[in-house]
């Protein structure tokens, strides 16, 4: 178990503030003299970025990491990846670390060459996108240690024959996902609710699929009729922005869901999220009750200035996740395989409730910690099975 459990988290966060878990490359490199915790984020595609950790003179371990096209500030997955390398590197000062930033799927490649050229120790690619890329250099150099965030040969994003030297960072967010949309159903007041994803693929629509199952499951609960916009879990058809970069797509679609009554969006687009964001935040302003889910990560840390408009996040243990690969490659313990982040181990968990803490209603509250007790004994079973 890499997390704390739910129980134990709403446990230690007291009942005032209630956790439901209780969002041809050059080497040259940006040296930072910041603390480990501190982000860099000086690098572009094909030029590393790099931390050296405090109080260390020479590393004797290179943690690498390559971005996916969002950015290292997509206060998403590659900011929640990076963050993991950066802890790694504080809990043990013989390790340094550094990333290069993708602009473009054509940067994979180029990025995860250079770094083989510079002996990384261990080198985490991250999201989907990247897995043909970091299934080629792990079948072509077997020595070298890999970690893909959001992909897996059980999730058949990995195709190939299973190989040892890549460490499998997945999370069953089906779980979280059917506690954010029971969460989301339970706080509409129009009887609308929700989401979209930035590409169609598995690691979104996992999401997705929770989500819309967690508001039927409101529903059967309630005798209610809460309805998705943007996703039918049964047709695996709904709206997608085409990436996860363009933020005028993610506030253009959710103004149209807003305009037809949605009153919770959930995007589960990366950066592009930031643009539903703001369509929540001028809705508000124009005297709308709107509020949204963030995804990945807590929002109401990576993307605070929102913070106001989100109920919760429906999150991932993704830096916990980078840090124990990291320091299990550097201290000779690394052994691939999958790491499957759950409601049961941390790894697939609600963000507190911050600003919504005292108004999610109490009896709504005990209901999401019955849900998730529920589905982490088996008792309560999420009609998406996962994937990974």
């Amino acid at each position: 178990m890499r997390h704390t459990s739910l129980v134990a988290t709403v446990a230690a966060a007291g009942a005032a503030t209630l956790l439901i878990a209780a969002c041809g490359s050059s080497t040259s490199s940006a040296s930072s003299s910041a603390p480990a915790a501190s982000t860099s984020t000086s690098a572009s595609a094909g030029s590393a970025a790099s931390s050296t950790a405090a109080g260390s003179s020479a590393s004797s371990f290179l943690g690498c990491m390559v971005t996916d096209t969002g950015g290292i500030n997509d206060k998403s997955f590659n900011q929640s990846a990076w963050q993991g390398m950066q802890e790694a590197q504080s809990a043990d000062p013989g390790i340094s670390v550094k990333y290069l930033q993708s602009t473009t799927q054509s940067d994979y490649v180029p990025n995860i060459n250079t770094f083989l050229g510079e002996k990384c120790g261990i080198i985490v690619t991250v999201g989907f996108l990247m897995a043909s890329a970091t299934e080629s250099a792990a079948k072509a150099n077997p020595k070298q240690d890999f970690a893909i965030v959001d992909c897996s040969y059980a999730s058949q994003c990995l195709t190939g024959a299973k190989l040892s030297n890549i460490d499998q960072l997945v999370f069953n967010t089906v779980q979280d996902g059917f506690l954010g949309g029971y969460l989301a159903a339970g706080m509409s007041k129009t009887g609308k609710v929700a989401t979209f994803g930035g590409e169609d693929f598995g690691t979104v629509t996992i999401y997705m699929d929770g989500y819309w199952d967690g508001v039927q499951y409101y529903n059967a609960q309630h005798h209610a009729h809460v309805q998705v916009l943007g996703w039918n879990e049964q047709t695996q058809k709904g709206e997608f922005t085409g990436d996860f970069t363009n933020q005028t797509k993610g506030q253009t679609v959710t103004q149209t869901f807003i305009s037809e009554g949605a009153d919770v969006i959930f995007p589960v687009a990366g950066n592009v999220g930031l643009g539903a964001a703001k369509a929540v935040q001028t809705a508000d302003a124009a005297g709308g009750k709107v509020s949204m889910l963030w995804v990945d990560t807590d929002g109401c840390v990576s993307a605070a200035q929102y913070c106001k408009y989100m109920i919760s996040s429906v999150t991932k243990g993704i830096q916990s996740a980078v840090k124990n690969a990291v320091l299990s490659a550097a201290t000779g313990k690394f052994a691939g395989g999958t790491y499957v982040g759950t409601l049961a181990n941390g790894g697939a968990v609600l963000s507190p409730f911050h600003d919504f803490s005292g108004t999610v209603p109490a009896a709504l509250q005990a209901e999401l910690q019955t849900i998730a007790a529920g589905i982490e004994k088996g008792t309560i079973a999420t009609p998406t099975k996962s994937p990974v």
